[in-house]
């Protein structure tokens, strides 16, 4: 399975919520291994503003909660051995229902953008300047979109 799905102690996630992310996570990362050639790996973490508060600040250097980071595996000592293990996602599932409340769509959709956005820096996009910004976004969209696409996954 290209998607290991794991979710903290105390986050509350329907099952379907989980099956259906699991589904879409997984075409997506099939997306990206077909648009480069390669069999990628990716662990996702559903956890709390807790949770995600201390990777932000033992990581970023940033004491305080966000909604989603990333941790590339190529960036690490071991990139090199295992290069289709992308890396890993870390999504605050309290933070993604505060952010879907104001942008008023459902946590699905949140969930869905956050974790396109993750898999985009596993791939290597970062968001420094609008140009950057604006190609990363632009695949964050091609891969949400084949993740809801029925039918056999096609390279994003």
């Amino acid at each position: 399975m290209p998607v290991d799905i794991s979710v903290a102690d105390g986050v509350k996630l329907p099952a379907d919520l989980l099956a259906t992310m699991q589904r879409e996570l997984t075409r997506m990362v099939r997306a990206a291994s077909k648009t480069d050639d390669k069999d990628y790996e990716v662990s996702v973490r559903f956890v709390n503003d807790a949770e995600i508060k201390i990777l932000n600040r033992d990581y970023r250097g940033k004491n305080k909660a966000t909604d989603v980071l990333a941790f590339a595996h190529r960036e690490s000592p071991a990139g090199e051995l295992l290069p289709n293990v992308l890396g890993d996602i870390a999504i605050s599932v309290e933070t993604a229902r505060a952010q879907a409340k104001t942008a008023k769509h459902d946590l699905h959709a949140e969930l869905l953008h956050l974790a396109s956005h993750g898999l985009c820096h596993l791939l290597g996009y970062d968001h420094n300047d609008d140009d950057e910004e604006a190609e990363m976004n632009a695949r964050a969209a091609k891969l949400r979109s084949e993740a809801v696409r029925r039918g056999a996954t096609k390279p994003a």
